[in-house]
């Protein structure tokens, strides 16, 4: 397997050592994982350099790898409609990588926010090639009284289908009885009217049960009663918003992943954390890495190696639940360094029990 990896900016970079620090030493004590990764240094750096965030060439290079290893992207020298349109967004809508599959879980030690108790494991849907995050659109009479912006949102049938019915297809597969839909066709009433149609008739097809809640609902429920949930598929921009909410919720953006997929394999999928570049503590050498860890167990689960990515999540789970080692955003004082051994260091003893060695 050849993977492609993305550091870019910020904590970034300094996270997805810890993730390749992993990846090497789940493959040092178990040589049927051979996976050789190629680092591109495309960010904001080389933007400054080059005048683009990536070569013309960079999707036919990417096309020829199994999957993309993907850090954070923003950096105040570059205005963020660059870095993402210039980068991210071309990644993942050219590779019709139009899921975005987010867990949301609780993890052991980590406190949440919120004054419940019960376990909160979902997933969140969230189409990504089309909806509200699409490049239609424009301004018109600039530093006019008159001036006007438009934003296009762009939904179609087969779009909204293809999401619904990876939505569906993960719920039966694991075992989950409904699928929740967030919507705000009250007040949208073609685009959001136009989604419900098609989710619904989608999600009729199976033995699957359908709630549909209106968005600004919808937030307030994740808060109320988050371990009622199972599969929540959303368009573009609500599934952004409701995915951070759902990272808040079990404990922040340090723990949470994301998978942008392209099911049928057309074209490589692209794991990366959720939280951003963090400017702020970049350099520092305190970022938390198991966002990046966890998005590398995905990318191993997505690739064949199931196995490889449940030893990740144990790891991650034991390291928590011995709780010596947590960085600040957890309440600790550890290093992103100090984090990532003590995660391959669990990996390395579990391998080694696996094999009867010493």
């Amino acid at each position: 397997m050849k993977i492609a990896v993305i550091p870019g900016d910020g904590i970034g970079k300094e996270v997805m050592q810890e993730a390749l620090k992993v990846l090497d030493c789940l493959m040092q004590h178990d040589n049927t994982l051979q996976i050789e990764s190629t680092v591109f240094p495309w960010s904001s750096d080389y933007y400054m350099e080059h005048g683009c965030m990536m070569p013309k060439d960079a999707l036919e290079i990417l096309k020829k790898y199994d999957a993309i290893l993907f850090g954070a992207i923003g950096d105040v020298r570059v205005p963020d409609d660059i870095t993402v349109w210039e980068l991210i967004m071309p990644i993942r809508k050219q590779f019709q990588q139009y899921v975005n599959f987010r867990p949301i879980k609780s993890l052991p030690n980590i406190a949440s926010p919120l004054t419940s108790t019960k376990e909160v494991d979902f997933v969140i849907f969230r189409e990504n090639a089309e909806g509200e995050y699409s490049n239609s659109g424009g301004q018109l009479y600039q530093n006019q009284p008159q001036e006007m912006a438009i934003q296009n949102t762009i939904m179609t049938r087969r779009g909204i289908e293809k999401i619904t019915e990876a939505a569906c297809n993960y719920a039966l597969k694991y075992g989950k009885k409904k699928i929740t839909s967030a919507t705000k066709s009250n007040a949208v009433i073609h685009t959001m009217k136009f989604w419900d149609e098609h989710v619904k008739r989608t999600v009729s097809q199976t033995n699957l049960q359908l709630e549909s809640y209106y968005i600004d609902a919808l937030v307030a429920y994740f808060v109320e009663r988050p371990h009622d949930f199972e599969v929540v598929v959303a368009s573009n921009l609500f599934g952004d918003i409701l995915s951070d909410l759902g990272a808040a919720i079990v404990g922040g953006l340090g723990l949470s992943p994301s998978a942008n997929l392209n099911p049928e394999n057309e074209f490589p999928s692209m794991f990366e954390p959720v939280h951003g570049s963090a400017p702020d503590i970049a350099g520092h050498g305190i970022a938390n890495p198991i966002a990046q860890i966890w998005s590398l167990a995905l990318l191993l689960g997505h690739i064949g190696r199931p196995d490889a990515e449940q030893l990740v999540m144990t790891a991650i789970e034991e390291v928590l639940i011995k709780g010596d080692v947590r960085t600040a955003d957890i309440g600790g004082n550890s290093t992103t360094t100090e984090m990532g051994a003590a995660i391959c260091n669990i990996i390395a003893s579990m391998q080694i029990a696996q094999t009867g060695g010493v």
